[in-house]
């Protein structure tokens, strides 16, 4: 059955009878030349992030200088794509039920145009199903790589069970990162934001203020 998803060929062939009426002769047949490249690119072409953006541009180490850091943006990047996973599933369940009323119609349909007129939009939810099967199976995909991220990340070093424990160190070492990179040419709002923010940092960790404790292995145990 899963070879039968995400498979446009059928759509794409059904629709060159069509083309003419949009294409020149010589358009159509180039086009006729390239579908069976057409169909591999759009099969092959890339949906969302790879691995390498998502390790070096989302996780980039100047925004995430800790792996703790690095860790609990994995999980909300890995949230972000469950809830979005969860909408293309509605999303698709609607399209079906769209298929079904419409395959309904051109069997009970009288008129030949309002037929035709529901032919046409039954190719395109067929056409719209492929494509959020594609999207399903992309998101998927980044869902899978950001758990394998996640186990990477936990050595054991950080707390896993609530965000805010490592967030204090964290940040201090972003602040410095951004300290480091200021210039002559920075702004004097970025001056005064970074600065700012650095300072309360510190004084926040000094003063020992909700419930900071320098960083510590966290056992097994702990975690569960």
């Amino acid at each position: 059955m899963d070879k039968e998803k995400r498979n446009i060929a059928p759509i794409i062939e059904q629709e060159e009878n069509h083309l003419p009426k949009i294409l020149s002769e010589e358009d159509l047949k180039d086009f006729k030349l390239m579908v069976n490249e057409l169909r591999d690119t759009w099969t092959k072409k890339q949906v969302y992030r790879t691995e390498t953006e998502m390790r070096f541009s989302v996780l980039n180490d100047l925004v995430y200088p800790t792996k703790a850091a690095k860790y609990w943006q994995a999980v909300r990047e890995q949230n972000s794509f469950l809830q979005s996973l969860m909408s293309v599933s509605f999303e698709a369940r609607r399209n079906d039920v769209e298929i079904k009323k419409l395959e309904k119609k051109i069997k009970t349909e009288k008129d030949s145009l309002e037929k035709e007129l529901h032919q046409i939009d039954l190719d395109q939810a067929f056409y719209k199903k492929a494509n959020l099967e594609l999207d399903a199976k992309d998101r998927m995909r980044e869902l899978r790589l950001w758990s394998e991220i996640k186990k990477e990340l936990d050595d054991g070093s950080f707390d896993t069970k609530d965000v805010n424990t490592h967030q204090l160190d964290s940040y201090h070492k972003q602040y410095q990162n951004k300290l480091s990179h200021l210039t002559p040419g920075s702004s004097q709002a970025e001056i005064t934001n970074v600065i700012g923010q650095l300072k309360s940092i510190e004084r926040i960790k000094k003063d020992g203020r909700i419930g900071y404790n320098e960083p510590k292995a966290i056992s097994s145990e702990e975690k569960k």
